[in-house]
């Protein structure tokens, strides 16, 4: 049995220093074998950076992956295209830096980690429902993972049960709220709709609560701040069979 724990958004630093609190007992806890965060937000404002990268790999992480985020910070680029276990969404335009698979060698096994937006409200250049066929024929491990980076939850739950039975599993990413679905579909594809955040507590969705009303009740441009307060680490574990990929168990955690 492989275990795979995924990490919610990690925002800015308290995000990162949460999980170098957290995630190393974990690991020895739960006997992790595998560790996915999505980074998107992981640098000090949003996007992802050498620090935050260096930070979440530093603490125990084998791959990160992205979002609508990924690619706001220029110096970014080139450790997109450099560090083949940095992912940002594969449906984004070809023309972007970086990648959105990443196949783990782990040894006794290969995972295969890919990261998808989603089309709702968000930059999708393309249907994720067709690039995933594209990208499974080239795929010759049964253990994929599958962060899909999107919006609306029923883009989320359609897309899960398009692909039960083709991969391990697929969790969502970017509302930054824990949901209460996890479980495995009929078909043996582990799916929740969003895992949530590693991030202050005390916020709205990671962000200084003070930011985001200014900005809702005055309609003017507001830097978002994020406070450097007592963090909640949301992570979905999901439990692998290593010869078929199928999902044995998926369940949440949420510490504070």
């Amino acid at each position: 049995m492989i275990k795979l724990l995924f990490i919610g958004d990690v925002i800015s630093e308290p995000g990162c220093k949460a999980v170098r609190n957290i995630l190393p007992k974990i690991k020895r806890d739960q006997n992790i074998d595998v560790v996915v965060a999505n980074a998107e937000n992981s640098a000090q404002g949003n996007g992802i950076s050498a620090k935050s990268a260096k930070s979440l790999f530093e603490s125990g992480c084998d791959v990160l992956t992205g979002g609508n985020h990924t690619l706001r910070r220029h110096n970014s680029y080139a450790m997109l295209n450099e560090n083949r276990h940095i992912l940002r969404p594969y449906n984004l335009s070809r023309f972007c830096p970086g990648r959105g698979v990443c196949v783990l060698d782990k040894g006794k096994y290969s995972i295969a980690v890919i990261n998808l937006i989603g089309q709702t409200y968000l930059d999708a250049n393309s249907s994720p429902f067709e690039e995933i066929n594209n990208i499974l024929k080239n795929i010759d491990t049964p253990l994929i993972f599958i962060d899909f980076h999107a919006e609306a939850t029923g883009e989320k739950a359609a897309l899960a049960h398009y692909l039960d039975g083709k991969v391990s599993a697929i969790i969502g990413t970017h509302t930054h709220v824990q949901t209460n679905d996890a479980r495995v579909l009929d078909n043996g594809t582990g799916f929740l709709t969003d895992v949530g955040m590693v991030g202050p507590y005390d916020s709205v969705l990671g962000v200084d609560p003070k930011c985001v009303l200014r900005r809702i009740t005055t309609k003017m441009a507001t830097r978002f701040e994020v406070r450097d307060s007592k963090c909640i680490f949301n992570a979905a574990l999901v439990e692998l069979d290593e010869r078929t990929g199928k999902c044995l168990n998926i369940s949440t955690i949420s510490i504070l």
